[in-house]
Order: structure tokens, then C-alpha cells, then sequence
């Protein structure tokens, strides 16, 4: 999962780096199958001890009511005498005791790391959104930041000129729902020789011939384009061949910026508003993930609730009613000698 990390600069807090939208899912897919595949484990691990408990009561109690057929008329001498469970001191209860309180344990804090990760992705949403209520960058102050990091998620509104001869169609980007492409053309900012490469927006690519680009109106002239500072585009699994060309599965800033001579911005800016020039600008908002993190921390602490009642069921519940049931039936037995 693409991390978000803030730090606090003279003028107040700063987000330093942002999910890059397009790949966030999948990142957070990944993450999700792992966490998940955790949970399970433990949870395996969890019914399995109960299953045990349960196994070893259950032949326990068989091989005493077996032992109630073949002395129907033979006395306990011991009041005490407990056949369904194990002695309290015995290797094997210690062995379960340890068990159950380790599953406990580890099931306890898993359910606490996952709400301090919520809360931790819940302070980086409202630094998200203190960015976003920021005044308006424009080309000059976007070009004296020393650091772009540090205006993340600020909203822009540049003026400059296309670098159209160096667009560049990213494949494989999905939008709405279908796939495509996202249009990245480098714009040079007026006043500056600074460039900052822009997602324009997507367009659909044509599945019948996949080397035709789309026709993506360009103005040569000097344009006004508005939209908020982002990380450089997500980076999808690339095959070979595919990091060169108009057409391309990713962009890499320091590659690109060496292969065309513009001096390129460590970021980018990714252009909203309504669609136009045959773009469509529905761009994801930006996702945490904090409600994935509340749903483990309430699945870590089932298990352990769930680990704590079995365990007080078959090795304290259990046992006591037993040992009661055993007391009753001797004195029955007493009475009718």
C-alpha cells in the first residue's frame, strides 16, 4: 500500500506523500489478502485448540460412562474423583493454558495495531484535506517551493504552454469502470523553464487496433489549467518493451526527463473539472482504507473473545460441572447401598 506520511514545518502540517489514486486498490487488494490470510490462520489456530479441548472432554466422559457400565455396583472411595478432565497441575493443561493465552494474547494486540493504523490514516485524511483548503497555487509559487512534497494535494491552477510532441498515453488505466488510457502531456510553465507533466485525463482506447491513439485536442497557445498536485502517476506491472513509446505502462520522471532534455518537476498535477478536449476527469479521491481497519480490529478481537470462552468452557465450566455431576452420582450410589 502507497503510505502517507506528514510532518510539521514552520507554516503547519504538511502531507510529504500521497496514494497515487490509480494503483491504490490494488495495493490495498494486496494488503487486504494478506491481512486477511493472517486472520485466518489464527482463527484456524484458535478452533483448533477448542476442537482439541473438546476432543479430549468428549473421551474423557466416553471412557467414563464406559467405566459406569462395568462397575455399576462399585463405589468411588475418592469424593473428589474428577475422570472427564485433567489434573490441575497436569503437562497437558499447562500446555493448553499456555496455548489459549498466546492465541489471546497476539489476537488482543493485532485488534489494537489495526485501530492505532485507523487512527493513524485518520489524521493523515484531515492533513489531506487541510492541503486541499489551502489558497490556490499558481505557477510562481509552485516554482519556489523547494520541496513539491510539501504542497501535495494543494490545489493549482498553472498557466503555461503544452509540451504536446511529448505526450504520452498511459495503457491499461481504468476509469468509470472501463479501461484505458490517461493522457500525460508535459506542460512548461510561463514565466519559467520549469515543466510539470499533467494528467489530463482518460480516454478509451480502441480494442480493434491497439496502436491507434485517440485524437486529443491540444491548444498550441498559452493555456490555464487547473487541478491539484499529485504524486507522479502509479506504476503497474510492466512488461518488456513497454517503457518507451507514446504508448507505455508507466513514466518515470527521472527517465522521461532524460530522455526528452525538459527540466521535469518531481510530481505532477492532476487536472479536474468538467470533460473536455475528449477527456473524461473522474478521478478516484483519494482512499485510506480506515474502515478495512476497523473491520480486522473487530475480526482480532472476536478471536480473542472467542478463544477466552473456550477456554473457560472446557477448561474451568466443563470440569466443574462434571466433578459436580460426579459428587451426585456417588451419593446416589451411597443411598441405594
Amino acid at each position: 500500500m502507497f503510505f502517507l506520511f506528514a510532518h510539521r514545518n514552520a507554516g503547519g502540517l504538511y502531507v510529504t506523500q500521497l496514494p497515487r489514486n490509480q494503483n491504490a486498490d490494488k495495493q490495498q487488494d494486496r494488503e487486504a489478502d494478506t491481512e486477511r490470510q493472517g486472520a485466518r490462520h489464527v482463527a484456524g489456530f484458535a478452533f483448533a485448540v477448542g476442537a482439541t479441548l473438546q476432543h479430549k472432554e468428549e473421551r474423557a466422559g466416553q471412557a467414563a460412562n464406559d467405566g459406569d457400565k462395568c462397575q455399576c455396583h462399585e463405589i468411588s472411595h475418592d469424593p473428589d474423583y474428577l475422570p472427564m478432565t485433567a489434573p490441575l497441575h497436569s503437562p497437558r493443561r499447562w500446555l493448553i493454558t499456555l496455548a489459549a493465552l498466546l492465541v489471546a494474547v497476539t489476537t488482543f494486540s493485532l485488534g489494537q495495531w489495526q485501530l492505532r493504523r485507523a487512527a493513524q490514516k485518520e489524521a493523515l485524511q484531515a492533513a489531506i484535506g487541510h492541503q486541499a483548503n489551502l489558497p490556490v497555487l499558481d505557477a510562481r509559487e509552485l516554482t519556489a517551493a523547494k520541496n513539491l512534497h510539501n504542497v501535495m494535494h494543494r490545489q493549482a491552477t498553472l498557466k503555461g504552454r503544452w509540451r504536446a510532441e511529448h505526450t504520452v498515453f498511459l495503457d491499461n488505466r481504468p476509469m468509470s469502470g472501463k479501461t484505458g488510457f490517461v493522457v500525460v502531456t508535459p506542460l512548461q510553465l510561463e514565466g519559467s523553464s520549469q515543466v510539470i507533466l499533467v494528467q489530463r485525463g482518460w480516454v478509451q482506447r480502441d480494442f480493434l487496433d491497439r496502436a491507434h491513439l485517440p485524437d486529443i485536442a491540444t491548444p498550441t497557445g498559452p493555456v490555464m489549467v487547473s487541478g491539484r498536485i499529485a504524486p507522479p502517476p502509479s506504476k503497474l506491472y510492466e512488461f518488456k518493451g513497454m517503457d518507451s513509446g507514446r504508448i507505455r505502462q508507466n513514466i518515470d520522471i527521472a527517465a522521461f526527463a532524460a530522455q526528452t532534455g525538459l527540466p521535469l518537476l518531481e510530481g505532477s498535477l492532476l487536472q479536474t473539472g468538467v470533460a473536455d478536449e475528449g477527456l473524461l476527469r473522474e478521478w478516484p479521491a483519494p482512499n485510506l482504507g480506515v474502515d478495512k481497519h476497523y473491520g480486522y480490529a473487530f475480526q482480532w478481537f472476536g478471536l480473542c473473545f472467542l478463544m477466552v470462552i473456550l477456554y473457560g468452557w472446557f477448561q474451568l465450566i466443563l470440569p466443574f460441572r462434571n466433578k459436580s455431576l460426579n459428587k451426585l452420582r456417588n451419593q446416589s450410589r451411597n443411598q441405594h447401598l
